[in-house]
């Protein structure tokens, strides 16, 4: 088992689609764990109505996440994951902002729980037509194992950075900044990948 993960991490497509998965699903993982701190912190909300949002968020992801997988098999994965990508980075931009959270956060948080959903659902839709053959579920299991790794990062970053200056809106520009690398990430070297696969 080790000799074969260690094989799987040699791989270069294995470590693009991890990251790109520890930013979808991590993220939909993070917001998942940290939204209802976020909410109380930032917004002011009491910890039922915090609660009660970020099940909303949850739900709208996990509902997302197989949208995702079709329209990758009827578009072009890399055209999905890349397009969730870059609105997954305009969203952190302006949750960033911190705009009034009716109706302008909630549409932009229940959007970014969109994006994330369906990019994860196009990694693993990638991660099918990009593995090499017989590797598929090796590969998948390092994807993932990256994608709980990406949950586990962000909750800590955000509350390292409020607790030094106090505002969240670092942790959201770096959320964005991410987003956007993968983004690139997408449409450069995993399309060269898939155009020669």
């Amino acid at each position: 088992m080790i000799r074969r993960t260690t094989t799987m991490l040699r791989l270069p497509v294995t470590w693009q689609l991890a990251v790109l998965y520890a930013l979808t699903f991590g993220g939909f993982v993070a917001f998942s764990v940290y939204l209802p701190t976020y909410l109380k912190t930032a917004f002011g909300l009491d910890p039922t109505d915090a609660a009660f949002r970020t099940a909303g968020f949850i739900v709208l992801a996990v509902v997302c996440r197989p949208l995702g997988g079709w329209l990758s098999d009827h578009i072009s994965g890399i055209q999905v994951l890349g397009a969730c990508c870059v609105l997954a980075g305009l969203l952190a931009v302006l949750a960033s902002v911190e705009l009034p959270l009716v109706p302008f956060g909630t549409i932009v948080f229940l959007s970014l729980a969109a994006v994330l959903g369906a990019g994860a659902g196009a990694v693993f839709a990638l991660v099918g037509t990009l593995a090499p053959e017989g590797k598929v579920g090796a590969v998948t299991g390092v994807v993932g194992a990256a994608g709980g790794l990406g949950g586990f990062f962000p909750p800590l970053i955000m509350g390292s950075i409020y607790a030094a200056v106090g505002d969240y809106t670092y942790g959201l520009v770096l959320l964005a900044a991410t987003a956007l690398l993968c983004a690139l990430m997408t449409y450069t070297a995993l399309r060269h990948r898939a155009t020669t696969a």
